[in-house]
C-alpha cells in the first residue's frame, strides 16, 4: 500500500486552526508545542530544517510546489536532510544509489511498524500491531496475486469487462460526453470490486454505486484520516467509513458469489482470529478494497488524459494493440469477442511505456520507515546518525524529475521506457546504472504486492477502449497535481476534462 503519513499531520492542522472556536485552543497549543520543541542538530547529524512554524515546520512550502521545494533544499543542503513536517522529523534520503541504506537496514528501519500505526489510524484495524502472527499470514496471501492466481484474476477481469462494457458503454453509437475522472473511477471501481470480492445478485448496480460514492468520499479524507487530528473532526468521515466497513462485513460478503482466491484466503486467515460477526473483519476489507483501487483510479485519469492530449501517442498505442490483435487472429467485431492472455498484455510495450510515464509525471509515492533505535547510516558520502522515533523516507519525485536521467523530464514522451523496439529498463546518473530508476509501486518490503495486477487491468481496459471506441477530448487545457495525497502515491488532478467517446463504426 503506498503512501506515507506525514504531510497530512500539518495540512490538517491548518485547517483545525480555522474552524470556529477552536482558533485560541488551536493558538495554545502551538504555543505549547513550540516551547516544547527544543530540538537541536547533534553532531553526526544531517542538516535540519525546521521552518518557522512550530509543529508544522515546512509543510506549507513542501504542499505548495513539493518537487520545486524539495530540490532547493537539496542544493542547499545535499542528498540527506532532516525536515520537521507535520509534528513529525524526517531524514529524506535523495541519491538513489543511497537508497538502499534505507532497504538493507530493515531491522532498525521498521516499515511494519509504520505501516501499521497507519491501518489503525486509516481504517480502524488495531489487531496487527499485537498480531503478528495474523500480519505474516496476511502477507502470504499475496502470492494469489501472482503467477497463475493472477491468470484466474484476468480471466475473471475480462468476463466483468465484458458485461460492463456490453451492458453500458457499447450501446453508445452516437457521441457521448463526460468528465474524465468520474468515468475513470466508476469503471476501475466496479471492474476491481467485481474482481476480488465478487457479485451481489440483488440490486447490483446500486449496491456498487452507492459503496463507489462512500468509498469516494471516504477517500478524499484519507489523507487526514492518518494525521493526529480526532477523527470527531473530521465532519461524517467517521460514519462513512462506520457504513463500508458495514458493508465489508462477513455477513454481507457471504452474500457474492465469484471469490476471488485473494479474497477467500484473507477471509479465511482473518475468521481465525476474530470472531464471524466482528467488524474488524470489514474494515481489513476496507483497507485491502482501498489499495486495490485508490491509486489504480488516478492512474487511469492520468494516462487516458496524456493520450487524449497527445494524437501521436494514440496512434502508436493504437497501431501496436492492432498489430496485436491481428497477430492471435482476433478481430473486432459486433460483441466482445477480444481475449488477450497476461503474456499477450506484457508484449504492449508502447502501451505499458505510457503508463509507466503517466506514474513518473503523477507519482509521489514515498517510502517511509520508523527508525526504532539510534542508528548510524553509512553512505559513500558520509555517516549520517539518525534518531529513534524519527522517520526515514526515499522521495522518488526527486528521481523522476532528474534531467541526468530523463530528458526534459516535465515533458510526456510515451515512449520513453522504449529502446530499440524493446522495453527500456536501463537509466545513468554519474555515469552509473541505476538499480532503481521507477518508483511509483514503492521499493524493499513495502513494495506493492498488488502492482502486476493494477498493472494488467490498466492494460486490458485501455486495450478495450482503444480497440472499441473513438476517443476525443474536448477540453483541451493542461491540468496539473492536486498535492492533498503528497507522499501517498498517484496524484489527483488539480481539475478535470470533458472527452467524447462513441463505439467505432
Amino acid at each position: 500500500m503506498a503512501g506515507e503519513v506525514s504531510a497530512a499531520m500539518g495540512r490538517f492542522s491548518l485547517e483545525w486552526l480555522g474552524l470556529p472556536g477552536l482558533a485560541l485552543a488551536a493558538a495554545l497549543l502551538l504555543l505549547a508545542l513550540c516551547l516544547l520543541d527544543r530540538r537541536t542538530r547533534r553532531p553526526g547529524e544531517p542538516p535540519l530544517i525546521k521552518g518557522w512554524l512550530p509543529y508544522l515546520g515546512v509543510v506549507l512550502k513542501l504542499r505548495k510546489d513539493p518537487l520545486s521545494f524539495m530540490k532547493t533544499l537539496q542544493k542547499q543542503h545535499g542528498d540527506t536532510f532532516t525536515v520537521l513536517l507535520g509534528g513529525k522529523y524526517i531524514t529524506f534520503i535523495l541519491d538513489p544509489f543511497q537508497y538502499q541504506l534505507v532497504i538493507k537496514n530493515h531491522k532498525q528501519l521498521s516499515f511494519r511498524l509504520f505501516s501499521n500505526k497507519l491501518l489503525e489510524k486509516a481504517f480502524s484495524i488495531s489487531q496487527l500491531q499485537k498480531n503478528h502472527d495474523m500480519n505474516d499470514e496476511l502477507h502470504l496471501c499475496y502470492q494469489f496475486l501472482q503467477g497463475k492466481s493472477l491468470d484466474i484474476l484476468l480471466e475473471s477481469m475480462m468476463q466483468n469487462l465484458k458485461q460492463v462494457f456490453e451492458s453500458q458503454l457499447l450501446k453508445t453509437t452516437s457521441w457521448d460526453t463526460a468528465q474524465l475522472y468520474p468515468f475513470c473511477s466508476s469503471i476501475i471501481f466496479e471492474i476491481t470490486f467485481t474482481t476480488i470480492y465478487g457479485k451481489v445478485l440483488v440490486c447490483d448496480n446500486k449496491f456498487i454505486s452507492e459503496l463507489r460514492d462512500d468509498f469516494l468520499k471516504f477517500d478524499d479524507k484519507f489523507a487526514y484520516l492518518v494525521s493526529n487530528i480526532p477523527i470527531e473532526l473530521l465532519g461524517n468521515v467517521k460514519s462513512i467509513r462506520k457504513k463500508i466497513i458495514k458493508c465489508l462485513s462477513s455477513e454481507n460478503l457471504a452474500k457474492m458469489q465469484g471469490w476471488s482466491e485473494v479474497f477467500q484466503s484473507r477471509q479465511d486467515v482473518l475468521e481465525k482470529y476474530y470472531v464471524h460477526e466482528d467488524l474488524e473483519i470489514g474494515a481489513h476489507h476496507l483497507g485491502f478494497l482501498w489499495a486495490s483501487v485508490a491509486n489504480t483510479i488516478p492512474t487511469m485519469f492520468w494516462a487516458m488524459y496524456y493520450l487524449l492530449r497527445h494524437p501521436e501517442a494514440m496512434a502508436a498505442v493504437r497501431d501496436e494493440i492492432d498489430r496485436l490483435l491481428q497477430s492471435t487472429g482476433q478481430k473486432k467485431g459486433s460483441g466482445f469477442p477480444i481475449h488477450l492472455t497476461r503474456e499477450q498484455l506484457d508484449s504492449l510495450i508502447c502501451l505499458e511505456s505510457t503508463i509507466f510515464e503517466a506514474l513518473r509525471l503523477s507519482s509521489y509515492s514515498t517510502t517511509i520507515r520508523f527508525v526504532e533505535e539510534d542508528l548510524t547510516l553509512s553512505a559513500e558520502t558520509g555517516d549520517y546518525c539518525v534518531r529513534k522515533g524519527d522517520l526515514v523516507a526515499i522521495f522518488p519525485p526527486i528521481l523522476h524529475g532528474d534531467p541526468e536521467i530523463f530528458e526534459a523530464p516535465e515533458e510526456f514522451r510515451y515512449d520513453r521506457f522504449i529502446e530499440d523496439g524493446k522495453k527500456k529498463t536501463t537509466f545513468f546518473k554519474r555515469g552509473k546504472k541505476l538499480k532503481c530508476y521507477l518508483m511509483p509501486f514503492g521499493t524493499g518490503t513495502s513494495k506493492c504486492p498488488g502492482r502486476f495486477f493494477a498493472l494488467m487491468e490498466l492494460k486490458q481496459l485501455l486495450v478495450i477502449l482503444l480497440t472499441y471506441f473513438d476517443l476525443e477530448i474536448i477540453d483541451d487545457k493542461p491540468i496539473g497535481l492536486n498535492y492533498n495525497r503528497l507522499l501517498f502515491g498517484i496524484q489527483y488532478p488539480d481539475s478535470d476534462v470533458l472527452f467524447r467517446y462513441k463505439v467505432k463504426s
